[in-house]
């Protein structure tokens, strides 16, 4: 049956418009990001940046490294102020455009303290108070190009302001005048700097902070903090500025989620917060490092620093600090610094556009609905095919785009777009198909009913006691192999839905005399032999009739009728291989068959015909028994004694 044009219509807007609702909801999480899936827009930008080629350090950021063997040389960090002066006087010597400390001073030489202290002349306040080393490196610090580091605090810790010498830089908002007001960087509560007679020798700081996200990784470090209403530098930015001569910054804030910073002719893309997308160059130890040790031992050429941004930090075990990074679980902060040094004078950090997340909205849909579009008018298969190419697209433009030009656009949003849709859909389709099939079953099922029982009535309008007979034989094949389903032999044919279809049928298994002449139908007196010929006939008529209705429904391998031609033509099969019309003997005999031919015997004794009278039920019984083995299969004959009674009852 052609299933109706409107049915059509209507399935295929079902499956189309659960491609769509997908979609749409992906675009509007791409344009509000919600928080639940952060943890998987970080997966997805790392997943990214580690297939984006890697540019290579620029060459001009080194790292001088206070490691084991330096510790070794000139004792437990932190070492004297004479000793750290001696050191970046001769990174200076060396020709190093500025020195930055990833080190803060906030106390007093503390091996000096020590010497006072048990010289019995401890100061009044330890926290204040400078020492000769002290001084020392303040005078090396006075001759320039080195930068301290500090750290804002947010919590409420550190020293009030007015307890540290931090130093500010100057930067120039610029807003559009339909955008907010909020400022774009963070606000700190406090500081922990540097004593202050150091901090106001350098004449420059910058704070070390720098936080991973949530999930624990450092994508992003901010490089202006704002504290007291004045803006401070990041370590870095600090000491990039100082070699490019630029002492005043401008932020032009694009949206919410974009800023850019003016770093003299150099603009820097920052997100809503100033904060940096770092460019890793690769794993730690990607930059050069120079053991303090060797620096201190003037044995190295006097150009290894010439025009570089020297970064002096502590990298033995112990003196420290790490972080996680997307291509490396133990990552040391002073890298971290190098790393910001780098993509500022490289000019190559990781940048997202003002229009970024609208883009990844627009691509969200745009896939989306393509892959809709073409699963509705291609199908499942091509449009999964279409499908796993548009991903294979969408993951591989934003890693093409990210070495090629540094900007990231996330493939999450399309790809869940895309996913989406095409689950959806499938499911969609899945639910129409099933219910088409479920309809169509339930259609066939009525019309194969509608088939059995126009050809039942056919029996019964031309002979009423043929028609009785069917109606009986329909109960006692239900109650005969219900008994017989649990029988080792018979329980994997016999199944609740073949016992129902076996009983719906059974009423079939004389259809054939519809061809058998009345005069031998109603003839009161014994058939001759060429009458009992003609009567034999009819399971092969009533074979002809169900193959022709078969052909004619368009069925030729149907179950339901295969089952009820197996009724009709084997009906009058014998177990010892002398029954009609094939002479078929034992388990070549169908079970329906072997079923159909104890019932109809039994039927046909216990009821009145026109040529003799009915049995009574014993002595039916006794006929039965006597046929075990012969006319019957013996496990037949079993399950029907142990249910007589049943049949008695039917029969009354």
């Amino acid at each position: 049956m052609a299933k109706p044009e409107h049915t059509i219509d209507r399935a295929r807007r079902l499956v189309l418009v659960c491609g769509v609702v997908p979609v749409a909801v992906t675009a509007i999480l791409a344009l509000y990001r919600p928080g639940s899936l952060r943890t998987l827009d970080y997966a997805v930008y790392d997943s990214v940046m580690r297939r984006a080629e890697m540019n290579p350090p620029s060459g001009r950021v080194v790292i001088v490294d206070v490691d084991e063997r330096s510790l070794s040389t000139f004792g437990q960090w932190p070492w004297r102020r004479d000793v750290i002066a001696r050191l970046i006087a001769r990174v200076r010597e060396l020709g190093a455009a500025t020195i930055a400390l990833d080190v803060m001073f906030a106390e007093p030489d503390r091996h000096e303290r020590s010497i006072e202290a048990a010289s019995g002349r401890p100061s009044d306040d330890p926290a204040s108070a400078s020492t000769p080393g002290d001084a020392a490196f303040a005078a090396i610090l006075r001759e320039g190009r080195v930068v301290l580091g500090d750290a804002l605090t947010f919590d409420g810790g550190g020293r009030p302001l007015n307890g540290c010498v931090l130093h500010p830089i100057s930067v120039a908002i610029v807003r559009r005048s339909d955008e907010r007001t909020e400022e774009p960087f963070f606000h700190a509560s406090g500081a922990i700097c540097s004593l202050p007679m150091l901090a106001r020798a350098a004449g420059a700081s910058g704070f070390l902070n720098a936080t991973p996200d949530a999930d624990g990784i450092l994508r992003r470090v901010p490089l202006l903090l704002e504290l007291d209403g004045r803006v401070y530098p990041g370590l870095a930015l600090a000491a990039v500025a100082a070699v490019k001569g630029a002492g005043g910054l401008a932020l032009r804030i694009a949206n919410v989620n974009t800023v850019t910073l003016s770093l003299g002719d150099q603009i820097v893309p920052l997100d809503g917060k100033s904060n940096l997308l770092l460019r890793y160059r690769g794993k730690k130890k990607t930059f050069p490092y120079i053991s303090a040790a060797d620096v201190l031992g003037n044995d190295l050429p006097p150009d290894t620093f010439r025009n570089k941004v020297a970064l002096v930090g502590a990298t033995a075990l112990g003196t420290r600090d790490v972080v996680a990074t997307p291509f490396d679980t133990v990552f040391t902060g002073i890298e971290v610094q190098a790393t910001v040094a780098d993509n500022l004078l490289r000019q190559d950090p990781i940048r997202r556009t003002e229009s970024a997340a609208a883009l990844e909205a627009q691509t969200a849909l745009f896939a989306g609905v393509a892959l809709t579009l073409l699963v509705g008018r291609a199908g499942l298969f091509w449009g999964s095919l279409g499908g796993l190419m548009g991903l294979t697209f969408l993951w591989s433009a934003p890693v093409w785009l990210v070495s090629r030009y540094g900007v990231f656009l996330s493939p999450l949003f399309p790809t869940m777009s895309s996913v989406g849709a095409l689950v959806t859909m499938t499911a969609a389709k899945m639910l129409t198909e099933r219910r088409r099939a479920e309809r169509e079953g339930h259609e066939k099922a009525i019309s194969q009913q509608l088939m059995v029982q126009t050809l039942l009535s056919l029996t019964e309008v031309r002979d009423e006691d043929t028609g009785r007979h069917s109606r009986r034989t329909q109960r006692y094949a239900r109650l005969l192999a219900e008994q017989l389903a649990p029988h080792p032999m018979f329980h994997d044919y016999l199944t609740p839905q073949r016992i129902e279809r076996l009983a719906e049928l059974a009423p079939l298994h004389d259809i054939g005399k519809v061809g058998v002449p009345d005069r031998l139908l109603n003839k009161p007196g014994a058939l001759t032999i060429e009458e009992r010929e003609e009567m034999r006939k009819h399971p092969a008529r009533g074979y002809e009739v169900i193959v022709r209705a078969e052909r004619d429904v368009g069925a030729p391998d149907d179950a339901i009728l295969a089952m009820a031609k197996e009724i009709v033509y084997t009906h009058h099969e014998w177990w010892d291989g002398s029954g009609y019309p094939q002479g078929l003997r034992g388990v070549q005999i169908p079970i329906a068959g072997r079923l159909m031919a104890l019932v109809d015997v039994y039927d046909a004794l216990v009821s009145k015909r026109v040529y003799r009278d009915a049995l009574p039920q014993e002595e039916a019984i006794q006929i039965i028994v006597q046929g075990r083995g012969t006319h019957f299969d013996p496990a037949v004959v079993d399950a029907f004694l142990q249910i007589a009674s049943s049949f008695t009852d039917v029969t009354s």
